[in-house]
């Protein structure tokens, strides 16, 4: 605050050491000028005269001769008040020079007050009929009290009047006003500004730049008749004058300015009314356009969520892809286009919010349902829903991959038992030892026996399926009734087949006692045969096994316990020889002694037949298990180089975001360019990221592959997909984020005149006091950083300050608000009651304005919008239709009516 008044002060003290230095140039000027050309002299003594005399008649009196007149200072004293309004001294009565001297200086004494300096003009001169020095003396007056506070645009004194004369005389033809003496030699430049203000007096159309004696004339006639300006010039000088005397036309031309005034004042208000209104459409324009981009948003979300949160599985593996590719296209083609969008949204609130404040409108506030945070905290939901979204999709993919698998091995295990068991119960219920011979009855109990050792080899085989058919339902296969029941079948049977097993032993051996013969080579066969038929199946049944694997290191572990198996071959081919051998023996003892057999071990089902056709099945069944093995490992090295190919990208896109990320941050902390340099720099960095789209595209291109591939890890890298979509989708953010940043302290700077010096100094002391370097300061820092610039700061004043920088309630202060608040006392923008007074010029100084006076004074568009939003006035002093100005004002600053 200290700061500011020190500013203002020093402003102060240069405008009237400026104002000082520029009248006693005029005056060195006035002098150059007499002593070069005497023809001024007579036209400046025309006009001046006719110049006092216009006031001087108000207090009924005038001169004749402006040497002479102004000698014993009464009547400049008299001049000076009614021109300033403002009493003199009382003048001297006598007659005496003295006297005389006395009441000039009193004059003197009262333009000096007014802040005009006055050089080599003193008492004597004027009492001694000094014509130079009086001409000099008037022309400080008028320059003073007539020119001085003529303000056009910024401009004031002659360059103002200069610049009122262009505004009003630009649209008429062979009119170009340059300066006060040649530009006003044919007499049009001041029948335009006539025709400007009153076109009912003059026919501009009718008027010829040839005839300059006839447009002086007429505007010089048309002035003192209806204007009330009285004749202060003559044609015949100003044409026959090579340059005609600048003084005098400014003279002359001042007293149009303020003749014409109140049509000044009436369209500067009209210009006022203009330019608040356009503010207030281009706002509502920003709010709708607000509004309609949130409820989109929302509305997309509000679909979208529903859609993320289901978590029904699907039944087969060719709909859980379809999902998996569903989600695909949502990441990679809905979604993009809404980051844009929420960002957009942030950035055209930010902007809105930017030029509210500065054009003095109380805040913008969304409709309920929203707000910024609103569609932050809907986003937020969205994101967490998305988050494991895909994470299930592939969780159920894979269980769907296990469970195809596993339904598939439980199929292949209960056929094969199935197969096995077929008419199981039927041989084991059957009374046949009943009508057999003792040798029938002794290899009925070998063969029972071999049976049990089968039944006991089989009871792996039982459990595996039981296994199998607990993980199908505890992994919700969709089939699992079936499963079960056929599961339910196959254990009742197997323990049925057990109890009538032991039924079967008991009754033979009833009658094992009975019988003695036994076939020892029968039952060595078919106890050496079973085992190794076992060992067949177990071998055809591992070498039709189906398996899946993620990687080399499992194939090539199948690929090992293959190897082993291989090796064991030759010792199982000894084991069938020594097998067949018995066999052999078999024949060799019944050709030897004649025996005839009857073709059956009464020992085992199994023959030499059946041992060796499953042995050739085992030795054509390991090539196609060798060729299945090395198509897996293609498979898993191909699965590798994707792996390798992702990794490789991901290794150089994911450093090169996080690098972008803290070169964009460092951009915005620097203080050594300027807002545009900083502009320009993130463009730049705006569009290498735009182009660098396709290496994320590139990747996604990979990531797919590797999906459609079923690869569901990367020991290559430490990014995934996820991490890179993330960090892309936040480093998009960050630079739109920024660079509306820097537009927004651009339009800040521009808007309250800040030097970028200044501008700087705010940003060096903001980098000191953000300790964490992200851009924001906590309340703290904020304090410190106040009380270092100057401030004397309570409580109830910090809070008060705080209020303003973090409306939030956040607990940090952005460079934005931080800006925003060292400037806010300076900015001058329009007010309420401006705005009411501007209104009441245009109504003619009337509490209401009809809608002719709007339609009259304002461009349609902002006259019918005007219409259209104000209320009708209630007052009983109103014409029929007139319309309430008053509340519109204050309801455009969001106030309650003064």
């Amino acid at each position: 605050m200290t700061t500011t008044v020190e500013t203002h002060t020093t402003y102060s003290k240069s405008y009237t050491i400026n104002e000082e230095e520029r009248y006693m140039t005029q005056e060195d000027d006035w002098d150059r000028d007499l002593l070069l050309d005497p023809a001024w002299e007579k036209q400046q003594r025309k006009t001046f005269t006719a110049w006092c005399n216009s006031h001087l008649r108000k207090a009924g009196t005038q001169i004749e001769n402006i040497e002479e007149d102004f000698r014993n200072g009464l009547k400049l004293m008299l001049l000076l008040e009614v021109i300033s309004g403002e009493r003199l001294p009382k003048p001297d009565k006598g007659k005496m020079r003295f006297h005389k001297i006395a009441n000039v200086n009193k004059a003197l004494d009262f333009i000096c007050s007014k802040g005009v300096k006055l050089v080599s003009i003193g008492a004597e001169e004027i009492v001694d009929g000094n014509g130079k020095m009086t001409l000099g003396m008037i022309w400080t007056i008028i320059l003073r009290f007539a020119i001085q506070d003529i303000s056009v645009e910024e401009t004031s004194a002659k360059e103002g009047l200069l610049l009122w004369c262009q505004r009003k005389t630009a649209p008429y033809r062979n009119v170009n006003v340059q300066n006060f003496h040649i530009s006003w030699k044919d007499g049009l430049a001041l029948c335009a500004l006539i025709h400007r203000h009153r076109p009912d007096l003059i026919d501009y159309s009718k008027l010829r730049k040839d005839d300059p004696i006839g447009n002086l004339n007429t505007a010089f006639e048309v002035a003192e008749k209806f204007l009330d300006i009285p004749k202060m010039l003559d044609a015949e000088d100003i044409v026959n004058t090579p340059k005609p005397d600048e003084k005098a036309i400014m003279t002359y031309v001042s007293c149009f300015y303020h003749a014409f005034a109140g049509a000044e004042q009436a369209e500067t208000a009209a210009n006022r009314i203009c330019k608040v209104l356009a503010v207030n459409q281009e706002n509502e324009k920003l709010m709708e356009e607000y509004e309609k981009l949130a409820s989109e948003l929302l509305e997309w979300i509000r679909r979208t969520t529903p859609w993320l949160e289901n978590r029904t599985a699907e039944q087969t593996m060719r709909a859980m892809q379809q999902k998996l590719e569903d989600f695909r296209d949502y990441r990679c083609i809905h979604k993009p286009p809404r980051v844009q969008e929420k960002c957009q949204l942030e950035i055209n609130f930010n902007t809105l919010q930017t030029k509210l404040r500065l054009s003095n409108r109380p805040a913008f506030m969304p409709s309920e349902g929203k707000m910024v945070s609103d569609i932050a905290n809907a986003w937020k939901g969205l994101e967490q829903v998305e988050k494991g979204y895909e994470e299930w999709l592939l969780i159920e993919i894979r269980r769907l991959e296990r469970l195809d698998h596993l339904a598939e091995k439980f199929k292949q295990k209960c056929s094969m038992h199935e197969s096995w068991t077929g008419g199981k119960e039927e041989l084991l219920s059957k009374k046949d030892y009943e009508s057999a011979s003792l040798m029938e009855i002794r290899a009925l109990m070998r063969k029972h026996e071999a049976f049990e050792s089968d039944l006991a080899a089989h009871q792996d085989r039982v459990e595996q399926i039981a296994a199998i058919a607990q993980e199908l339902n505890e992994l919700d296969y969709h089939d699992a009734a079936t499963v079960n029941t056929r599961c339910q079948g196959i254990c009742d049977q197997w323990d049925n087949l057990g109890t009538l097993t032991q039924k079967r032993r008991d009754a033979l051996e009833r009658v094992e006692k009975l019988w003695e013969t036994i076939d020892q080579l029968y039952l060595e066969f078919a106890k050496r045969a079973a085992p190794f038929n076992n060992w067949m199946d177990g071998a055809m049944e591992d070498l039709q096994d189906m398996f899946i694997v993620h990687s080399i290191e499992e194939i090539q572990s199948l690929i090992t316990a293959h190897d082993q198996f291989k090796a064991t071959l030759p010792e199982a081919d000894k084991e069938r020889m020594a097998t067949m051998g018995i066999h052999n023996e078999i024949l060799k003892i019944a050709q030897t002694y004649g025996i005839k057999l009857s073709g059956i071990n009464p020992y085992t089902n199994l023959s030499s037949l059946d041992v060796s056709t499953k042995w050739d099945t085992v030795k054509h069944l390991v090539p196609l298990r060798d060729q299945m093995l090395q198509e897996e490992v293609a498979r898993q090295q191909a699965n590798e180089r994707l792996r390798r190919q992702f990794a490789a990208q991901a290794n150089i896109i994911g450093p090169w975001i996080q690098t972008k990320m803290e070169e964009i941050s460092h951009v915005c902390v620097d203080i050594a360019n300027s807002l545009e340099d900083q502009m320009n720099s993130l463009k730049q960095y705006e569009q290498n990221i735009i182009n660098y789209k396709s290496n994320i595209d590139k990747l996604e291109g990979d990531h797919q592959l590797s999906q459609e591939s079923l690869i569901f890890d990367n020991k290559h890298t430490n990014y995934t997909m996820e991490h890179v979509r993330v960090g892309w989708e936040q480093l998009l953010t960050t630079i739109a984020r920024t660079i509306n940043e820097v537009e927004n302290q651009i339009l800040t700077r521009d808007a309250k005149g800040i030097s970028q010096e200044q501008l700087n100094e705010f940003r060096a002391s903001f980098n000191h006091f953000d300790r964490k370097r992200n851009g924001m300061m906590d309340p703290d820092d904020f304090r410190a950083c106040l009380i270092s610039m100057g401030y004397d700061l309570g409580e109830v004043e910090f809070a008060r300050i705080m209020t303003l920088v973090d409306p939030n309630n956040t607990g940090v202060v952005t460079f934005q608000a931080f800006i925003d608040f060292m400037t806010r006392e300076t900015a001058e923008t329009d007010t309420a009651e401006q705005v009411m007074a501007s209104f009441k010029i245009l109504a003619s100084d009337k509490n209401y304005i009809t809608v002719d006076e709007l339609r009259r004074e304002l461009p349609p568009d902002q006259a019918e919008y005007c219409i259209s939003r104000m209320t009708r006035y209630v007052g009983t002093d109103s014409d029929a239709g007139a319309l309430d100005y008053i509340s519109f004002s204050s309801a455009l600053y969001g106030e309650s009516d003064l």
